[in-house]
């Protein structure tokens, strides 16, 4: 069964917000659309960028360094970078495209609780 650790508190995110806690030692991002909060890894898989100083259109957060791009609901890739032609042919084979890694979120009252992995 998987182990819920408190966060922070849910009227304390603005919605759109972008916010970065540590849960169980691990840094991991919370993002809020509405009355849900999604959880995913902090590091974007392609550079390894800090994605809390990112964007978040609707459901689409994208990494301030390259412009990744990836849905929060469940980590899939929408864009590997903004690169085009033949650069991104060769980085795409350098770095292949890989998903960001999403957690469960639970909210109990004003808690936002996330089951994140003993690592």
């Amino acid at each position: 069964m998987a182990e819920f650790t408190g966060t922070c508190r849910l009227s304390g995110i603005r919605d759109g917000e972008l916010r970065k806690v540590t849960v169980r030692g691990k840094e991991i991002l919370l993002a809020r659309r509405g009355d849900r909060v999604y959880a995913t890894d902090v590091l974007c898989p392609h550079l390894r960028a800090d994605l809390s100083e990112g964007t978040l259109e609707g459901h689409i957060l994208t990494c301030p360094m390259h412009g990744s791009q990836f849905d929060i609901r469940d980590g899939h890739v929408v864009r590997w970078t903004n690169l085009s032609g033949i650069i991104l042919k060769f980085a795409t084979r350098a770095i292949p495209p890989r998903p960001l890694t999403c957690y469960p979120v639970r909210i109990e009252g004003d808690r936002v609780l996330v089951s994140v992995p003993w690592s």
